[in-house]
């Protein structure tokens, strides 16, 4: 006899409950840090980090020297976002990141991170066959571009900087930040108008 699961939306609402009724946590400080990592740590942040790099020439060269110091100046910082190296992607070269280890993520500037990241197989895949691992997330890259794999740690975070798509030279900062996704973030994907 095989019993099926519940789904998790139920389980996660059973254990909030029990929690609750249990007097072990309050539901307004439940509240306030799901709003804070659905508002304001979030992919979003990282995308307001690229749009103005790039529109801002002077910005970009502190992200990519001191990563760390350019996000504090906008307000990003915090566990998980202490030491962020910036790697720029361009023509000539693809960076990609990965945590072999564990799932080390700049929270900070990304929010949680997704599931596929944590997962043993991206974990270990990644490091031996990129541009497999690429294609299957939906990114094939020309042969003739340099594919890099970055492995986080507790000590180091890396957040990519993705090329500016063709076409959006002219867009202000506020136009550019719905176009950055999470995904290209991190390396699997491009950022496409």
């Amino acid at each position: 006899m095989t019993q099926e699961r519940v789904p998790i939306e139920l389980r996660v609402e059973a254990l909030e409950q029990l929690l609750v009724e249990r007097g072990l946590v309050d539901t307004a400080v439940m509240d306030k840090y799901i709003a804070m990592y659905e508002n304001d740590v979030g992919p979003l942040n990282g995308a307001h980090v690229v749009a103005k790099a790039w529109t801002d020439a002077d910005y970009r060269r502190r992200l990519l020297a001191d990563g760390t110091a350019a996000v504090a100046e906008l307000g990003y910082k915090g566990p998980q976002g202490e030491h962020i190296v910036v790697l720029e992607n361009t023509p000539e070269v693809h960076n990609v990141v990965v945590c072999t280890l564990c799932s080390c993520y700049p929270w900070p500037l990304l929010g949680l991170p997704p599931s596929w990241y944590k997962d043993p197989a991206y974990r270990s895949r990644m490091v031996r066959e990129p541009r497999t691992v690429l294609a299957e997330m939906g990114l094939s890259l020309p042969d003739d571009v340099e594919v890099r794999v970055w492995d986080s740690s507790s000590e180091v975070r890396y957040f990519v900087l993705p090329e500016r798509p063709a076409g959006t030279g002219g867009l202000p900062e506020e136009e550019l930040v719905p176009l950055v996704t999470r995904d290209a973030m991190v390396g699997v994907a491009r950022v496409r108008t």
